[in-house]
């Protein structure tokens, strides 16, 4: 047999065709499609797969979007052009092991006994012997020898001599043959397990996917999928104490749904956390109750430990809230009043805040997502404590750094913490648009101050950006509400500036006391957002905080003055918030605060909370009291009949590949024939693959066949009878 990239070639039928079958049972071609599926299965790796279509057009934008969505790249592995290549590589190597297999079974059943001693002494590893013995007792010596050296062997009376033909490693074909039919296996399971059996039901029985918001219990029979269908992988949400019987399987334009055997029951699910807070065990106890029999199977799924049920494996994907209750307090953000209201509702539910914040008309609470435990990298890059994780710059040896060496190290401060509950919602105005808010329950420690951390981001791609309010002397947000609604109310305003140069000036300079409390008047009115730089009152959305006041010092003051000017009018917020603060805690009933270091750093962190407020964009602040959680596993359920098929095609392959690296095919053959003093033996050894640890062991046969016939071996001379080797031996046979 000799190596070949050709393929079949017919000997009848139109030219076309007989090339159409070269091709497609060629080797050139079978590699060619298999580069291919390795190059899409690195795009399917590197390209997150069967996320919402929204997603991608946020990484490539809407030109590339469209041009991967078209060439079904966001689903590679249940693309028709890759089911294509599978096909058509099935077919090829099939062909190609349908057209080698029988030559190579009928080559390793060979004895290759049509050797002459002409033919013997054209090897490369040749040996002659001349022993004074007759040539039976020298062919039952040489027959016992080899069967010692693990050879099987056949004895052959030819012409007035003996030939003793033997081999051994003669299996490493089979190792062509299985790693050549592993591939086909492997194939054919990875298309059972392919979406291919559900397209098959959409193109024959008219079912189709739903794209609309229904109760499972209503969809219409076409867009359902029988308990009988042999392949699927489909997801289900599942929350404690309830149960589902059905998957969703998820379409490019919809989704599909998938009629369990049975029904899954989640009693409870289970998170187990590290010292640092970091989760190390999510594992569901569920219920699978047979639909058929009634019986009720208790089990536990965990994260790659699986529980498997008349065929379908349900595997722990994540968790998500299952309709938390949340107990929240509804704080104005709008408004001279502190006056607060209770408000409250379940994920995945919404309520008007109209309910309780009679102000706020047409906007909607909807509730998103609540966490009971978020641990959270509160550094730096500087390693000081941050709640944004904000990244310091990194030199180019520190980014080398990082990524070499240890995988386990890191080059940037690490300060995991749990910082408690959050929960996440929407606001949604009258004109459908809405804004996104994170709030965390309890208050976190940032550079050695408790700030209540508040959330907003105005899209689902954007980061959150937090609002940090300080927490008083109680752990609540109460005193900064408390300013925060005396600074809209114009009366304090006034009488905390007036009490403000009351303290700075003394009473023998009059024209400086008002001029001052004047500007301070001023200060806070811009602060507060009451009126603009021209001191006109404000229509619409107001602007207000630090950026009201730059842009009255801009307006106002000489470029050369600025700095002096900014730093003046700061000093004079600071202490008139001062005054504000302690008018809002008289009016509360409560006594005067503490003019300490602990006291001026809370004025100042919520002049900053409240400057920052302007850009918060919700009428209420909902701060978390309690709740009531209630978790919700996310199962993976499959039905992989071609599962089996891979691992049988896996383990053909590791025989293959093992039989083809560590099993050498040899042969051995001695020509004896009788002389005059006895007889001569030309022994003969070859293999398919050429190598060291052939030489060696050639030499050892050599010896050991001395050694048994008493005598060394003599150097050989080739006869008249020239054959070239390849006749008596074969090329190595290979597949491809």
């Amino acid at each position: 047999m000799s190596v070949t990239t050709s393929g079949y070639e017919l000997k009848s039928g139109k030219r076309f065709m007989r090339s159409a079958v070269e091709l497609l049972s060629s080797m050139r071609f079978a590699i060619a499609l298999l580069v291919v599926l390795a190059i899409a299965s690195i795009v399917g790796t590197v390209l997150t797969q069967d996320d919402p279509y929204p997603n991608y057009v946020n990484q490539f934008g809407p030109f590339w979007a469209d041009i991967f969505r078209a060439l079904s790249l966001y689903t590679v592995y249940s693309a028709w052009w890759f089911m294509l290549i599978l096909g058509f590589l099935i077919v090829s190597i099939s062909l190609c092991v349908l057209r080698n297999a029988p030559k190579m079974i009928a080559d390793m059943k060979s004895w290759k006994d049509k050797v002459r001693e002409g033919s013997l002494r054209a090897f490369h590893h040749k040996a002659e012997y001349a022993i004074s013995d007759s040539r039976a007792n020298v062919a039952a010596r040489l027959g016992a020898l080899s069967g010692k050296l693990g050879y099987r062997y056949v004895v052959r009376e030819t012409g007035g001599a003996t030939l003793i033909a033997a081999k051994r490693g003669a299996l490493t074909k089979i190792g062509y043959i299985f790693a050549h039919l592993a591939i086909v296996v492997i194939c054919i399971g990875g298309l059972m397990d392919s979406n291919l059996p559900i397209k098959f039901q959409m193109w024959l029985f008219g079912k189709s996917p739903i794209n609309t918001s229904a109760v499972i219990n209503d969809i219409a029979p076409e867009h359902r999928l029988s308990q009988s269908n042999p392949t699927f992988r489909g997801y289900a949400w599942v929350p404690e104490g309830q149960h589902v019987s059905t998957a969703i399987l998820n379409q490019p334009n919809g989704s599909l749904i998938q009629d369990l055997p049975f029904s899954i029951e989640l009693n409870k699910f289970i998170v187990d956390y590290y010292s640092t807070g970091m989760p190390k065990l999510f594992a569901s106890d569920i219920v699978v109750i047979d639909h058929k029999t009634g019986a009720r199977i208790p089990a536990r799924v965990e994260v790659n430990k699986p529980f498997e049920y008349d065929g379908v494996a349900i595997y722990q994907s994540s968790f998500q809230d299952g309709g938390s209750q949340m107990s929240m307090t509804a704080w104005p953000m709008v408004g001279d009043s502190a006056k607060t209201a209770p408000f409250g509702g379940a994920i995945g539910s919404s309520a008007p805040l109209g309910a309780s914040m009679p102000g706020v008309t047409g906007q909607t609470v909807e509730f998103a997502d609540f966490r009971a435990i978020n641990v959270e990298n509160i550094t730096n890059g500087s390693g000081e404590n941050d709640a944004r994780g904000v990244a310091a710059h990194r030199s180019l040896k520190e980014a080398f750094d990082e990524r070499l060496g240890s995988g386990a190290k890191t080059s940037n401060p690490q300060n995991l913490r749990n910082v408690g509950p959050s929960v996440q919602y929407k606001v949604r105005g009258t004109d459908g648009q809405a804004r996104e808010f994170n709030n965390y329950m309890l208050p976190v420690d940032v550079n050695g101050e408790r700030l209540f951390l508040a959330g907003m981001r105005t899209t689902p791609n954007d980061p959150f950006r937090y609002l940090r309010i300080p927490a008083d002397s109680q752990g609540t947000v109460k005193e900064w509400m408390l300013l925060r609604a005396a600074l809209e109310n114009p009366t304090l305003r006034a009488q905390a500036a007036h009490r403000f140069a009351q303290r700075s000036v003394a009473d023998t300079n009059a024209m400086l006391r008002e001029h001052l409390e004047e500007s301070a008047a001023r200060v806070l009115t811009l602060f507060a957002g009451a009126a603009d730089s021209d001191g006109q009152p404000q229509a619409g959305q107001p602007v207000g905080g630090f950026q009201a006041i730059a842009t009255f010092i801009d307006r106002s003051v000489p470029k050369g003055e600025q700095e002096k000017a900014a730093s003046l009018l700061l000093r004079m917020l600071e202490g008139a918030s001062w005054d504000l603060w302690q008018l809002a805690r008289e009016q509360a009933g409560e006594p005067d605060a503490k003019a300490d270091a602990q006291s001026s750093r809370f004025v100042q962190t919520s002049i900053n909370a409240m400057s920052d407020s302007f850009l918060y964009g919700s009428p209420v602040y909902l701060q978390l009291d309690s709740f009531k959680q209630v978790q919700a596993s996310v199962f993976q359920l499959t039905r992989a009949p071609g599962k089996k098929v891979v691992y049988v095609g896996s383990l053909l392959l590791v025989l293959g590949i093992l039989s083809m690296f560590y099993v050498r095919e040899r042969r051995l053959w001695f020509w004896v024939k009788d002389a005059a003093t006895g007889a001569t033996v030309v022994m003969a050894m070859s293999t398919a693959r050429k190598t060291l640890d052939f030489d060696k062991e050639f030499a050892q046969t050599r010896d050991a066949v001395g050694a048994v016939l008493g005598t060394p071996p003599q150097e050989a001379t080739a006869s008249g009878e020239h054959t070239v080797a390849a006749q008596a031996t074969g090329s190595p046979d290979h597949i491809r």
